[in-house]
């Protein structure tokens, strides 16, 4: 399946000034986390605990690097020898803005640092799969977009990419690096792509015509077109789990949700489903409103 041709024809406004009124933010990604797991939330967005980070994740961050890189090119260059070509350099410029990703692999393991290269070329594949680059030009790629609602509350979050059409059509393109869609990990996303037309319908009075998830390891697309009915329904939503979020804060009530998801969490050793025992409440410190805690993910992966 190859995407039909997209042209940029606008970018995106300056963002509003914040209201006084706001008082806190939300990413989709925080978001998605208390409804999968309010304890995971908290040991996110409030114990801030490390988490560290799997080869599947550090692949995925990789893959969307070089994916943003790629539409730095002219359009003709944009082939899938040229995305090749930016793996080894993107991995090299990741490495040294987060030295940390070196410790994924063992001193002096050559070898295991060339077979991560080379899965991730191997997704790069998947993409031209799906679409044709050369046939777009993006509005906006990596961009931080953020709306209020309900007064108080600011959502934000980083989308991969925005293609407008010649006719001012939004569509929304979300990146995938695990395989293809299974329920639970197909709705988280679509609550994350549903998040950002939110935002851009409230933004810029246009319900995006299409929400695109592009899984690349399995070569799929994925697409779901919202109307407004629905994102009003889907920002009650929202403001309804935030009001949650606030009221658990207040009562220091955060409890676990075990769910298959489990078998990725990294904090298994504190959760009591498990035997274990979070950690006592953070003692409260003043809170910068417009922050919430890992607004970015740490990895794009990370949600697959």
């Amino acid at each position: 399946m190859t995407a039909e041709p997209v042209i940029d024809t606008q970018h995106g406004p300056t963002a509003p000034e914040v209201p006084p009124t706001v008082r806190a933010s939300l990413s989709p990604s925080r978001a998605a986390d208390f409804k999968t797991c309010p304890l995971l939330y908290r040991f996110r967005s409030i114990d801030r605990l490390p988490e560290r980070p799997t080869v599947e994740q550090v692949r995925g961050t990789l893959v969307h690097a070089v994916l943003e890189r790629l539409f730095d090119l002219p359009a003709a260059a944009r082939t899938p020898e040229s995305a090749g070509d930016l793996v080894a350099p993107q991995w090299d410029r990741l490495v040294t803005e987060q030295p940390e990703l070196s410790t994924l692999f063992a001193d002096g393991d050559a070898a295991g640092v060339e077979g991560f290269l080379r899965s991730a070329a191997a997704l790069l594949e998947g993409y031209f799969t799906v679409e044709d680059p050369r046939r777009l030009e993006p509005a906006e790629r990596e961009a931080l977009i953020s709306a209020v609602v309900d007064d108080e509350l600011l959502i934000r979050g980083y989308l991969d990419r925005l293609d407008v059409a010649p006719d001012g059509a939004l569509r929304v393109v979300d990146y995938k690096t695990g395989g293809a869609p299974r329920e639970a990990f197909e709705a988280r996303a679509l609550f994350q792509l549903k998040f950002y037309a939110l935002v851009l319908w409230r933004t810029r009075g246009v319900v995006p015509r299409v929400l695109r998830l592009l899984y690349l390891k399995d070569a799929e697309v994925c697409d779901y077109s919202p109307d407004a009915e629905e994102l009003l329904r889907f920002e009650r939503t929202v403001v309804a789990l935030w009001r949650a979020i606030e009221q658990a804060t207040a009562r220091q009530d955060f409890r676990p949700r075990p769910s298959r998801l489990c078998d990725w969490c990294s904090h298994q050793a504190l959760c009591p489903s498990f035997g274990g025992t979070p950690p006592p409440f953070p003692v409260a410190r003043p809170a910068d409103p417009l922050t919430d805690a890992r607004s970015r993910p740490a990895v794009p992966g990370a949600d697959e």
